[in-house]
């Protein structure tokens, strides 16, 4: 029974990371910016992300009509998919209280960033999810960021970045829940959070399709270290796991900082929307590390009354699985990249 259960358990987990792998390029955010260029003329720009020459059927619309005609500018870049619109509108307030949605979006998994700035220094900005993917339009006075919509769009970011986690798990597998776990994820955190802010400040740049299949290799070096352990080959992450995280985590931090960079944010709201984003990387894997960490403690007791290959065979599952679907990604990421 025990046994059955065991392969229950192993199935279900892999089938659950093998819907995430087939979705893990779709976590990237859609972005709508209006920016009102003059009393009576305005700007929309609609770009949402594509997979090679794939683009997921979406549309803005708002109440007014603005967008039910053929866009000014239509193109497309690395990644997105990109749409203008220059409207112009005499109406005395023509955005307030007009309906805001994305048709299409209910289907996906992708959410979509707003920007809204209007001359006077009102602004909006905030995220629509599958499950609500229209806005009423009420605008705050004055400038600034949304800091709820940042922050949370970081927390999704990490929580449904399967390939982030699964590196993080990996640590946390190899490293085991001790003190220098502490120090491996504590590494993580500032070295993904120093190229974050250097993407920030526009010291350095990399390519977004190379980074990300230098992170899907970091989780195979990863994977291959835990199966390794198992074997009782005491490797290097096992005996210097800050040093790995440090290491691994600076491309990590290129991989956060792509995922909002690439949107197209105005180039003077990165600095503060990528510390906003940053610290909800962190509270997403602050989550995700307690619940990992409880689910171990948990099941101790019942790895003790496994049958002896049961506990084998349940201690390899991590290590292949995650080599598994990290080394698909290798194949994907880089042949995206060499495209």
């Amino acid at each position: 029974m025990r046994r059955r259960l065991l392969a229950l358990l192993a199935v279900l987990s892999l089938g659950l990371l093998a819907a995430q792998a087939a979705a893990a390029h779709e976590v990237r955010p859609a972005y709508l910016e209006i920016r009102q260029e003059a009393p009576d003329r305005f700007l929309v720009t609609w770009k949402q992300p594509t997979a090679g020459d794939v683009a997921v059927r979406l549309a803005p619309r708002l109440s007014n009509g603005w967008l039910e005609t053929a866009p000014a500018e239509s193109f497309a870049s690395p990644g997105f998919l990109i749409r203008a619109w220059r409207v112009r509108d005499e109406g005395p307030d023509p955005l307030a209280g007009r309906t805001l949605a994305i048709e299409g979006l209910d289907q996906t998994i992708t959410d979509a960033l707003v920007r809204v700035e209007l001359a006077d220094g009102r602004s909006l900005e905030t995220i629509l999810r599958p499950d609500s993917p229209q806005i009423t339009l009420a605008f705050q006075g004055g400038p600034g960021l949304a800091v709820p919509a940042y922050f949370r769009l970081g927390m999704e970011h990490i929580l449904t970045g399967i390939d982030h986690l699964m590196f993080v798990l990996g640590l946390l597998l190899l490293v085991g829940v001790r003190w220098r776990m502490l120090q491996a994820i504590t590494a993580f955190t500032v070295a993904h959070s120093l190229t974050l802010g250097a993407s920030a400040l526009g010291w350095v740049t990399a390519p977004s399709a190379v980074i990300e299949a230098l992170v899907a290799l970091s989780i195979v070096f990863v994977a291959c270290e835990l199966a390794n352990r198992l074997r009782g080959q005491a490797g290097l992450t096992a005996r210097f796991p800050w040093l790995i995280a440090f290491t691994f985590g600076l491309l990590h931090g290129f991989a956060f900082a792509g995922a909002l960079v690439e949107v197209g944010l105005p180039k003077d709201a990165i600095p503060l929307s990528l510390l906003l984003f940053n610290l909800g990387v962190e509270a997403g894997q602050l989550i995700f590390v307690g619940a990992a960490i409880l689910a171990i403690l948990a099941l101790r007791p019942v790895r003790a009354r496994l049958p002896a290959i049961a506990d084998r065979l349940a201690l390899r599952l991590p290590p292949y699985a995650i080599g598994s679907f990290a080394a698909f990604w290798v194949l994907e990421r880089t042949a995206a990249a060499f495209a």
